[in-house]
C-alpha cells in the first residue's frame, strides 16, 4: 500500500485504494495531475494517447451533477508529460460529505502524481480583472468554515509536509503535536516555485497573467453586492465555490498544488447584471484555448 494511503483514516483508505487499483489496472497513472473548471474541460483534447474512464465506473465515485462537467478521469501525456485529468469536479454545495466530494482528489493523489494543477472559474473581485483573464492563485481564503479533513486522515495533527521531507515525522514528534491538539502550519499553500514557472509559462506563450488570492465560498448562489463588498475589503481578489478543501488535501498528502483562476465576470457589486452558470460557461469556453496554450508550456517546466 503506497504512503499516501497510509495517511488516509481506515475506513477512508479502504473505499479510495479500491479506486486506485482500479484506475492502476486500466493503466492510469501520471506525474501532473489537472482539475478542470467549468467550461476548461476542454484541455483533454491536447492529451495524446489519452485512455478515459467516466466517474460512475470508478469504485466509490459519485458523478458530478454541474452542467460543463463532464464527469471523466483522463490519463495519456500533455507537452511530452505523463498526466492524469479530472474532466469535471465535485463541489460542496452539491451536499456531498468530505469523504464523497474528496475521494477523487485522494485518488488523484495516490495515483503517485508529484504535482496538481488546480483551475476553476471565478467571479473577478479585483477592480482591474475583465472577463476572460486568467490568475495565477498566491493564496486562499476558505470561507467553508470547516475542515474538510476532518476524520479523514490517520495523522490528523501532522505538520503538512515541506518538499523533499517524508510525510510523516517521526513518532515522538507526533505524539507531542497530538497531545496538545495543534499540527504544523502551512507556510505556501499553493507553491510559489510552481507559480513562478507558470507565470514564466505566460510570458513566453504570449498569454497576459496576473497574481491574486482566491476566495472559496459554498454556494451555490452568487455572492450578494454586500459580500463582495466585503471579501473585496478583506483583500480577496478573484471568488468561486471550489479549490479550497481539493488543495488542503493535496498539501496534506504531499502533492505540490499550483492554482489558476479563469476570471469569467466581474463581481455584481459593480453593476453587471444577474449572472447565471452558463454566463461562466461561456467565458470559459472563450479563453479555454488560452488556458490549453498557457497549460501546454508550462507543463515541459514542472
Amino acid at each position: 500500500m503506497n504512503e499516501r494511503l497510509n495517511l488516509l483514516s481506515d475506513s477512508w483508505r479502504a473505499r479510495v485504494g479500491e479506486a486506485v487499483d482500479f484506475l492502476k489496472g486500466e493503466g492510469f497513472h501520471g506525474k501532473v495531475g489537472l482539475i478542470l473548471g467549468s467550461g476548461l474541460g476542454n484541455f483533454v483534447d491536447a492529451v495524446d494517447d489519452p485512455r478515459a474512464v467516466d466517474y460512475g465506473d470508478i469504485p466509490g465515485y459519485a458523478t458530478t451533477s454541474v452542467a460543463e462537467h463532464t464527469g471523466r478521469l483522463v490519463c495519456g501525456t500533455a507537452a511530452g508529460v505523463p498526466v492524469i485529468v479530472m474532466q469535471g469536479r465535485l463541489h460542496p454545495y452539491e451536499g456531498l460529505p468530505s469523504e464523497e466530494l474528496l475521494l477523487p482528489t485522494a485518488v488523484l493523489a495516490c495515483l503517485g502524481i508529484e504535482t496538481a494543477v488546480v483551475t476553476n472559474a471565478a467571479g473577478g473581485l479585483n477592480r482591474f480583472y475583465t472577463p476572460g483573464d486568467l490568475m495565477v492563485i498566491r493564496d486562499q481564503l476558505d470561507f467553508h468554515f470547516n475542515d474538510p479533513l476532518r476524520g479523514l486522515l490517520t495523522h490528523p495533527f501532522a505538520p503538512v509536509p515541506e518538499k523533499g521531507q517524508p510525510l510523516l515525522p517521526p513518532a515522538e514528534e507526533l505524539a507531542a503535536l497530538a497531545a496538545i491538539g495543534r499540527s504544523g502550519g502551512v507556510s505556501h499553500l499553493f507553491d510559489p516555485d510552481l507559480a513562478k514557472l507558470l507565470v514564466e509559462a505566460a510570458a513566453e506563450s504570449g498569454v497576459p497573467m496576473h497574481s491574486g488570492t482566491y476566495v472559496s465560498m459554498y454556494g451555490p448562489p452568487y455572492e450578494a453586492k454586500a459580500e463582495i463588498g466585503m471579501l473585496r475589503r478583506i483583500a480577496g481578489d478573484a471568488v468561486g465555490m471550489s479549490t479550497a478543501p481539493e488543495t488542503v488535501l493535496l498539501k496534506r498528502l504531499g502533492v505540490n498544488p499550483v492554482g489558476l483562476s479563469c476570471i469569467t465576470n466581474p463581481a455584481r457589486e459593480t453593476g453587471q447584471p444577474q449572472l447565471s452558470h452558463q454566463d461562466v460557461v461561456e467565458v470559459g469556453i472563450m479563453v479555454r484555448s488560452r488556458m490549453a496554450k498557457l497549460l501546454l508550456a508550462f507543463l515541459p517546466k514542472v
